[in-house]
């Protein structure tokens, strides 16, 4: 590591410590040629994960929307913001997780309501409404009859 004062290339670690949850390490080192003190940040690199909109537009991959949209759908109902969270945690790690650096809206909103309907079945109707776009009460109610089979299947 360059010492940012007299630019000599030799440095020793005087210190390492983990920060921001372990996501970067921070690093006190001393200048082998003039003996001053920096400090350096480790972090690993996060590549972009880009969003394919269904037509066809590709945008940076955005936590708060999916968290917005979970909101809206839990509304007036007793979820924690907390479960929301590590549902959008959850989601977000397995698309990184994956390695790909693109995802469509699709595979988003499937993951969602996945997650979701193991939360409120019925936040999961409401963003169920809304995600697949229902145009009218008979594709809602096939939604709720597939959502009560799956039910007595797995009782």
């Amino acid at each position: 590591m360059r010492c940012p004062y007299c630019n000599h290339d030799q440095s020793k670690v005087l210190d390492s410590r983990a920060t921001d949850e372990g996501a970067s390490i921070r690093r006190r080192r001393e200048c082998g040629a003039c003996g001053r003190r920096f400090t350096t940040y480790e972090r690993w690199e996060e590549i972009p994960l880009m969003v394919i909109k269904k037509d066809g537009r590709r945008e940076p991959f955005q936590r708060q929307k999916i968290l917005t949209g979970l909101l809206k759908a839990c509304e007036k109902r007793p979820i924690p913001v907390a479960s929301l969270e590590q549902l959008v945690d959850d989601i977000e790690r397995e698309l990184r997780k994956k390695g790909e650096t693109e995802v469509t809206t699709r595979q988003i909103g499937e993951r969602v309501m996945e997650g979701l309907r193991a939360i409120d079945e019925v936040a999961y109707v409401r963003f169920a409404s809304v995600y697949r776009e229902f145009r009218d009460l008979t594709a809602l109610l096939g939604e709720v009859e597939r959502l009560i089979r799956k039910e007595e299947a797995g009782a």
